[in-house]
């Protein structure tokens, strides 16, 4: 009788062991701060707007970008900043830095484009706090992810949202269709010769084009969101999201920013 006790004893000591080392495992995997990873992005996050007075009052929301390198340049999608600009009137793009109501306009020139990966590198005059960039190592599906961005607009003030999620599949730089008549010569071209992108298990909308996607552990910058995947017109990407967005990779960022710095 004291023999099975014992053996009882003994097992359920090992059970409460494992337990808590589980538990600790658990722990030391998620032992980062978020709060203070958002906080960190976030102050090097900007919206993109254009400035046309003649136009309209104030500055036009085009998206979303970071500030990367040395403080003066900045990250966005291409098709953020592809508007071609009259010479006959004042207009330029410009950087938004702050939040709320509080907010610094910066002027910005388009330094360096890459349209295949839908990127563009900015440069303003003035130094703001730049985000870290992860090595060019694409990570891994499963893998948590974060956005922080400006989907809606600044109406009511600069306010940055953030969203989390994680990457769904590393594939081909073409957007799914369900019948062949979808597929564009330019779909066609990049399905024979892929790049490869990130698919992603989160939720982002038209204004965050030109966010960063960054780990929530270190707030290192892996990618660059570029579209999202809509079932209807595009109002439905804010109605009814579909919570498929895709990235960039940010070897190609890595890429642009070497070859904009050898231009100088």
């Amino acid at each position: 009788m004291n023999s099975s006790i014992h053996q009882f004893t003994k097992g359920l000591l090992v059970l409460l062991v494992l337990c808590v080392g589980a538990k600790h495992s658990f722990s030391s995997a998620h032992n980062y701060d978020f709060v203070e990873t958002v906080e960190r992005v976030s102050s090097s996050v900007v919206a993109i707007g254009l400035y046309s007075p003649l136009k309209q009052s104030g500055s036009q929301m085009r998206g979303t970008g970071f500030v990367v390198d040395n403080g003066q340049w900045v990250i966005t999608n291409h098709h953020v900043v592809d508007e071609v600009l009259d010479p006959t009137v004042v207009e330029h793009y410009v950087v938004l830095h702050g939040q709320g109501k509080d907010v610094k306009t910066l002027k910005a020139t388009i330094e360096a484009i890459d349209p295949q990966h839908d990127l563009a590198l900015l440069r303003i005059q003035e130094t703001l706090p730049s985000t870290v960039l992860a090595n060019s190592e694409l990570l891994p599906v499963g893998s948590e992810i974060a956005i922080t961005g400006y989907p809606l607009g600044a109406v009511l003030g600069l306010y940055a949202s953030t969203h989390r999620g994680y990457i769904a599949s590393v594939s081909p730089d073409a957007l799914p269709t369900t019948q062949t008549q979808g597929l564009t010569v330019d779909m066609l071209a990049r399905l024979e010769n892929p790049d490869l992108i990130y698919q992603l298990d989160a939720t982002a909308y038209p204004g965050n084009s030109g966010s960063p996607i960054y780990r929530p552990d270190s707030g290192e910058v892996i990618g660059v969101i570029n579209k999202v995947f809509i079932v209807a017109g595009k109002e439905s990407a804010i109605s009814t999201p579909t919570g498929i967005s895709y990235a960039i990779p940010i070897a190609h960022v890595h890429k642009l920013l070497s070859r904009a710095k050898g231009a100088h």
